[in-house]
Order: structure tokens, then sequence, then C-alpha cells
């Protein structure tokens, strides 16, 4: 079943909600914004719950509680949000778009993303409460809001 391509985010269960996550980890890297620009710069540093082997929430459940600034995505969200990676399966689908091959709704397996190389693993220097804040610039990285190398962006439903 293509749910993603028959539904919108809005018609979506919360089963097909959860399952639109690949879990590539990139949105679980620590953002940084300019105050005088409001471009957003991806670092290479983890949300102090992300697991770097994995790819996912250590706690998904109390995240909230446990990350005052993590976000919980809705659809109104994904539209709004800037730094959703462009690979981000929740963004392609608001944008009328496909989910690419290595999603696992797609190949079957939840290992797809880590194989084809569009997960953070292995990429992830340290988690934010290791980092000091002062040291952000400097893990500052474009990788993780750009689309994946040698990847082909899905077509449009």
């Amino acid at each position: 079943m293509t749910f993603w391509k028959d539904k919108t985010l809005e018609e979506m269960n919360p089963q097909e909600w959860e399952s639109l996550c690949d879990g590539c980890g990139r949105c679980c890297l620590v953002k940084l914004e300019d105050d005088d620009t409001s471009q957003i710069y991806a670092t290479d540093v983890g949300c102090v719950l992300f697991d770097p082997q994995s790819c996912r929430c250590r706690d998904y459940d109390n995240r909230s509680e446990k990350v005052s600034d993590c976000i919980t995505l809705t659809p109104e969200l994904v539209r709004a949000l800037p730094w959703l990676p462009p690979s981000c399966a929740y963004r392609l689908v608001a944008e009328g778009k496909d989910l690419p091959d290595w999603h696992p709704l797609k190949s079957g397996s939840p290992d797809s993303v880590h194989e084809a190389v569009v997960s953070v693993r292995g990429r992830v220097h340290a988690l934010e409460d290791v980092v000091a804040i002062d040291d952000l610039p400097d893990r500052i990285r474009q990788w993780p809001l750009q689309w994946p190398k040698k990847r082909r962006l899905p077509a449009t439903k």
C-alpha cells in the first residue's frame, strides 16, 4: 500500500504518520540560526537523546519533557520549518513527491537508509551535552540540509 501517495499528511493515522520517518537522524542534529539573517545551519552534533548508531531518539515518548526545544512535527510545522532536510519524507509528501527508494516503506528494510549512506550514522561528532555552545559554530556542516549526494530526487506524484 502506498498511503503516502494517496493521503495528505492530515489524513494519515498515527501509525502511518510515524512510519514516514526513515530514521536518517538529520532532524535530530543541533541547528544554529543566524540572528541577523535567520539563516539556519546544521551541525554534526546530535541532540542529547540521540542514539548515533540507531539514528533514533533514546526516549522518543518522553523527548518533549526531557528536551525543551524538541519539536513534535505536525502537518503545519512540516510545511513551515525551513530546516527539515530536503530528503525528509514528511516534507516530500507535503510537496507532493514520492518517497525515495532508500525509504524503509519502499525498500522493506529499516536499514536501507543507512545502507544508502543517507543517515547520519558515522557522521555525528558528539552529543550536545558534551559540546560547548561556543564550539558549535565550528561543527557546522552543509550536508545535513542538502539532498544526499548521488541520490535521485523522487518524482512528483
